[in-house]
């Protein structure tokens, strides 16, 4: 029986032969839902691996960062000018071959990084400790992409995350689906549909197990964001991307770089330390924190106890609780809000009340303590 790397490189050759048109876009679209499976079944045994190996690091501070790129591209350079880590530098590929935590204060925020050992080409698939390394990347809050001037392929590291179901810069699909036990297959657009049809759609599901279904789209989607969708375990993460070496090149030619690679890659040395003010106000902008102020009854606003925790937008009720201490989720009674996410100052509210910047919360537990 073929391997699920030889069943994928077959599915993938007969998408390539296959005259693309609107009379095969069904059937395309099937087969890449095919091999989105058999990937997803990759992901869920490097999940698996990952619980047994020596990348036991826990999170820490109010972010943590994920450090990719091929060997040798000065990763651990990277770290140890970002961060108060020492990691092992020295001028061969693979010096790192563990997880190496480090922590960037900068604005009120602790950030933690973490390099991880070079990935190559097929690491999704598991060639060197490329799982482990996408593993550990894949629980991260943000991934921090690294290539240097002389080997510039960013592209490949891109697609290795792509095959994880990491979504660098992208959000989830607005659509809704809603399983029904009979009734076919149901479409409900608020936009014109114009990158995928109904066939196409149906085709997609149907290969999931999904015959009958209510679907909302609230937005335009491809073929592979329906199928992001439908597989259900992708990982949507910020990213920023580094081109390190850069003193080492004109300008000019770090222009016609990102030109031809069609985006934007932030010039840094990290021999000479060129540019990296830019690149923590970057990495801090792309985390999107917020300020969240908890509050004990009867605290003073301004006192040594009014410190604000600083958690990335769209933070919920619930993560400041787990953030605090799992007691508190475990007793919570209730939240009380002031401040932009609150219809009235004091608002009581549940567990998934999303907040806002500059927020204040009390927590009231069923011991009766509230912070």
């Amino acid at each position: 029986m073929a391997s699920v790397l030889e069943q994928i490189r077959e599915l993938e050759a007969e998408i390539a032969k296959t005259q693309k048109n609107k009379a095969t876009e069904h059937h395309i679209g099937k087969l890449k839902a095919k091999i989105a499976k058999l990937r997803g079944n990759v992901i869920e045994k490097s999940k698996s691996k990952a619980g047994g190996i020596q990348f036991d690091v826990k999170k820490t501070g109010d972010a943590s960062i994920a450090l990719v790129g091929f060997p040798s591209v000065g990763k651990s350079s990277i770290l140890n000018v970002l961060t108060d880590a020492k990691s092992i530098v020295a001028a061969y590929a693979f010096t790192t071959l563990d997880c190496i935590p480090g922590v960037m204060e900068y604005k009120g925020a602790k950030i933690q990084i973490l390099d991880l050992p070079g990935i190559l080409e097929g690491a999704y698939a598991g060639l060197g400790r490329g799982k482990e390394v996408l593993a550990v990347a894949r629980g991260a809050d943000m991934v921090l992409i690294v290539v240097d001037v002389f080997n510039p392929r960013i592209d490949v590291i891109l697609n290795e995350l792509q095959n994880i179901g990491i979504r660098v810069n992208q959000k989830p699909p607005n659509i809704t689906i809603k399983k029904k036990y009979r009734g076919g297959i149901n479409i409900n657009t608020t936009i014109q549909l114009t990158k995928i049809n109904q066939k196409t759609v149906e085709s997609i599901m149907n290969e999931y197990g999904v015959h009958s279904a209510d679907v909302v789209f609230r937005e335009d989607i491809t073929v592979d964001q329906l199928i992001d969708v439908m597989t259900g375990n992708r990982v949507y993460l910020p990213g920023v991307a580094a081109l390190n070496k850069a003193d080492l090149v004109s300008e000019e030619y770090v222009k016609e770089l990102q030109k031809k690679l069609g985006m934007e890659l932030i010039p840094i040395s990290a021999k000479t330390g060129m540019n990296f003010d830019l690149f923590r106000e970057e990495i801090y902008q792309k985390l999107d924190f917020i300020r969240i102020f908890t509050r004990s009854r009867g605290v003073k606003k301004g006192s040594d106890d009014d410190l604000p925790m600083m958690l990335q937008r769209g933070v919920t009720v619930r993560m400041v609780c787990q953030k605090l201490h799992r007691a508190m989720l475990e007793n919570f009674r209730y939240a009380q809000v002031w401040g932009k996410s609150a219809k009235h100052p004091g608002q009581k509210v549940g567990l998934d009340h999303i907040l806002e910047d500059d927020d204040l919360v009390t927590i009231v537990t069923h011991t009766g303590y509230s912070r």
